[in-house]
C-alpha cells in the first residue's frame, strides 16, 4: 500500500520539511535506533501481522460505539505539506487520499479497530462482511437499508457494478488492481475498455446484480481476502449519477459522514457534516465534530512549531500524514505537557532506494548501491529512533513472515555503509555507469533524503544528479515507464497481513505498466512463478514461498536497496480529543476524534 508520509502501501513519499539541515544536526537529537530498544519496538508491530476477523451482521450495524467523554461541535485544522495525490477513490492509493477517504466516502466493507489494536472487517454499505460460497470463488453482499449518497440519491447495486467497472477505465490509473485482476486478469482492461461508460458491462458470470440490493461476484480461484480488498478506500463506492470520469478526482460525491464544501487544488479544502448519512448504518465513524478545514503547503517544522506552542485555533489541530520534525522531537518528548499529545506507532513500510532497471541495468552497480546507502543519516533525518529502524531485508517487521536477522547487505552491522565493499564492486565498471539520475520530492524530508542520498554514493564514486519533482504527483511521476530517473526512493506496506499484498503489487512482472506500483520495473520470469506458486497454495505453505521470493528478489535481482522500517509520531493540539494511534491507517485515527470544547 502506498503512503504519502511513511504509512500503510498501500509505496510511500513521506511529507517533508523545507531547507536542508546538516544530517549531523539532526542526528544530536536521536541516533538510529537499534539494540533493545528496535527489538521491543518491532515486538509491538508484530501485533499488526496478526489476521483480522469477519464480522457478521450483527458486527456491522451502527452506530459506531461511542467514545468516552466526546462531545459535538467545531472545526478540526488539519496541517499537511503537500497538496493531496488525489480524491476520486478509485485513485486513492496512499495515505494522505486515504485519511481523506475515511471522512468522506464508504465501501462494501471496512475496517473496524478497537482500542486494544484489534483490527475486524465489518460490513459498511453491506450488512455484513461477506458470505463465501464455493470454497471462496463465490462472495455475495446485501447492501444496507437507508444508504445515500450526499445528494441524496439512494446507494443500490448498480452503483457498486458501476464502482468497479469504472475501475478498468484509462482515466483510473493510480488505484489498488487486486479487484480487477481478480476478475478478468492481468490484462483486465482488455475486458471492459470501456469502463461500464459506453453501456457494456462485465458478464454476470464475473459481477451480477440481481437486484437492488444484492451484489455477487465469480472468481476462477479462492479470494478469501476479499473482503480485506474491499475495505481499502481505493473501492469505496462512485455513485453512478454523479461520475464525471476524470473531472470526479476534483469533486467527488460522499457516502460517509462528511462532504466537500470547497476545495483549492494544493491550497486548501473543507469539508463539512454531510446531512444524508446516517449514523444508524455505520458501526465505525462518527459526527462530532462539524467539519475539518486542510491547510496545505504548512511544512513539518511549521506544523511542530505551532503545535508545540498550542496557541488559538493550533490547539484544534492535527497532522494529517506528517509526523514530528525530526530537529524539534526532543523539544516534544522533554515537554510532558507536549509530548502527552502524541501519538506514535509502526507502521507496515518499508523505505527504499528503489532502482529503474530498465536504465540501471548493471546488477553489480545495484549492489555496490546497497551497500553504499547510508541508513543511519538517512533515518536521523527521519527522527533517528522515532522515525524508523534500520532495514535489512524488504519485509517489515508487521508483516507475516519477518526475518529480524536476514540481512544479506550487512545493513545491521554497518547501517551508515559499506564503502569498501560497494568501490570492490565498482571496479571495472565504466563511469557513465556511475552517473546516476536521482528522484526526490520537493518537501523538508525530500531535501534531507536528497542530502543523505548524494553524500553516500559520492564517497564511493558515483555522480549523482538529483532531479527535484512535486510531493503531491510523486508517484505519479515515477510510476510513468518512461520516466527519465535512475532511482527514487519509495515505500510499501501490506495492504493486510499477508506477504502477498507485498511483493505481487511491487515485483510480479504483470504489474510493469504505466501507474502499476512496480516502480524497478521488475519482470523476472522465477518471480513470476513463485508469486504463481504461491498465491495458490495454503497459507502455510505460502509463507515459505513467499519468502523464497524475498531472499531470490534481494539477493539475485536487486530491485532496489532497503533503508529503513518507518515509524509515525505525531501531535496535535491540546482540545483534540480521542486520538489514537490506528494500526489500520499508520496514523492518527481520523475515524476517532472530537473537540473537548466546541
Amino acid at each position: 500500500m502506498k503512503s504519502f508520509s511513511s504509512r500503510r502501501a498501500q509505496a510511500i513519499v513521506v511529507a517533508i520539511a523545507a531547507g536542508s539541515l546538516a544530517l549531523t544536526g539532526c542526528s544530536e537529537n536521536k541516533g538510529t535506533n537499534t539494540g533493545d530498544n528496535a527489538k521491543k519496538d518491532q515486538q509491538q508491530a508484530s501485533v499488526q501481522s496478526k489476521a483480522v476477523t469477519y464480522a457478521d451482521a450483527a458486527g456491522s450495524t451502527g452506530p459506531a460505539p461511542e467514545i468516552a467523554g466526546a462531545q459535538s461541535g467545531g472545526t478540526i485544522t488539519v496541517y499537511q505539506e503537500a497538496g493531496l495525490s488525489h480524491l476520486d477513490p478509485g485513485q486513492t492509493y496512499v495515505s494522505d487520499a486515504g485519511q481523506v477517504a475515511n471522512l468522506l466516502f464508504r465501501r462494501l466493507t471496512q475496517f473496524q479497530e478497537d482500542d486494544k489494536g484489534n483490527v475486524s472487517v465489518v460490513g459498511d454499505l453491506a450488512t455484513d462482511s461477506g458470505k463465501m460460497s464455493d470454497g471462496g470463488k463465490t462472495w455475495t453482499f446485501t447492501l444496507k437499508d437507508g444508504i445515500k449518497d450526499a445528494k441524496g440519491n439512494a446507494i443500490t447495486s448498480a452503483d457498486v457494478r458501476h464502482t468497479v467497472e469504472r475501475q478498468y477505465a484509462k482515466f483510473i490509473f493510480d488505484g489498488p488492481t487486486y479487484l480487477q485482476t481478480w476478475l478478468s486478469g492481468a490484462q483486465y482492461r482488455k475486458a471492459l475498455p470501456g469502463g461500464g461508460f459506453d453501456g457494456k458491462h462485465l458478464p454476470k458470470s464475473v459481477l451480477d446484480t440481481p437486484d437492488d440490493k444484492t451484489v455477487v461476484f465469480h472468481f476462477d480461484q479462492p479470494r478469501t481476502d476479499l473482503p480485506q480488498t474491499l475495505a481499502m478506500a481505493g473501492y469505496a463506492i462512485v455513485p453512478a449519477k454523479n461520475d464525471t470520469k476524470a473531472k470526479y478526482d476534483t469533486a467527488p460525491v460522499a457516502t460517509g459522514p462528511y462532504k466537500i464544501a470547497s476545495y483549492k487544488l494544493g491550497k486548501s479544502l473543507v469539508l463539512t457534516k454531510n446531512s444524508n448519512w446516517d449514523p444508524k448504518t455505520d458501526s465505525v465513524r462518527h459526527q462530532y465534530v462539524d467539519g475539518f478545514n486542510f491547510d496545505f503547503g504548512v511544512t513539518e517544522s511549521t506544523q511542530t512549531k505551532r503545535l508545540i506552542a498550542d496557541r488559538g485555533n493550533d490547539k484544534n489541530a492535527i497532522q494529517l500524514t506528517g509526523g514530528v520534525e525530526a530537529t524539534q522531537i526532543q523539544d516534544v518528548i522533554k515537554n510532558p505537557a507536549v509530548s502527552k499529545r502524541t501519538v506514535k506507532g509502526y507502521q507496515p513500510y518499508v523505505m527504499q532506494l528503489t532502482f529503474n532497471m530498465d536504465r540501471v541495468k548493471d546488477l553489480k552497480v545495484r549492489q555496490a548501491i546497497t551497500y553504499a546507502v547510508n541508513s543511519k543519516s538517512l533515518i536521523a533525518g527521519e527522527g533517528g529512533v522515532y522515525g524508523g529502524d534500520v532495514a535489512p531485508n524488504y519485509f517489515a517487521p508487521t508483516l507475516p513472515g519477518y526475518e529480524p536477522k536476514y540481512d544479506p547487505y550487512g545493513r545491521l552491522k554497518t547501517p551508515q555503509g559499506n564503502i569498501a565493499k560497494a568501490q570492490e564492486l565498482l571496479k571495472g565498471v565504466p563511469a557513465a555507469e556511475k552517473k546516476v539520475v536521482f528522484a526526490y520530492p520537493n518537501s523538508e524530508n525530500g531535501q534531507k533524503r536528497k542530502v543523505a542520498i548524494e553524500d553516500a554514493l559520492s564517497k564511493v564514486g558515483f555522480n549523482v544528479v538529483s532531479k527535484e519533482v512535486d510531493s503531491a504527483s510523486f508517484y505519479e511521476q515515477i510510476g510513468k515507464l518512461n520516466n527519465p530517473y535512475d532511482m527514487y526512493i519509495t515505500g510499501w506496506g501490506q495492504d493486510w497481513p499477508s506477504p502477498s499484498t507485498v511483493v505481487t503489487p511491487i515485483y510480479d512482472g504483470d504489474q510493469v505498466a504505466d501507474g502499476a506500483p512496480n516502480y524497478a520495473h521488475v519482470k523476472d520470469a522465477k518471480v513470476d512463478a513463485l508469486i504463481k506458486k504461491a498465491l495458490n497454495q495454503k497459507p502455510e505453505d505460502a509463507a515459505k514461498t513467499w519468502k523464497e521470493a524475498e531472499h531470490y528478489l534481494l539477493e539475485k535481482v536487486v530491485p532496489g536497496a532497503p533503508l529503513w522500517y518507518t515509524k509515525q509520531f505525531q501531535l496535535s493540539g491540546s482540545n483534540v480529543g480521542g486520538t489514537r494511534y490506528g494500526s489500520v491507517s499508520s496514523l492518527l485515527d481520523i475515524n476517532h476524534l472530537y473537540l473537548k470544547k466546541s
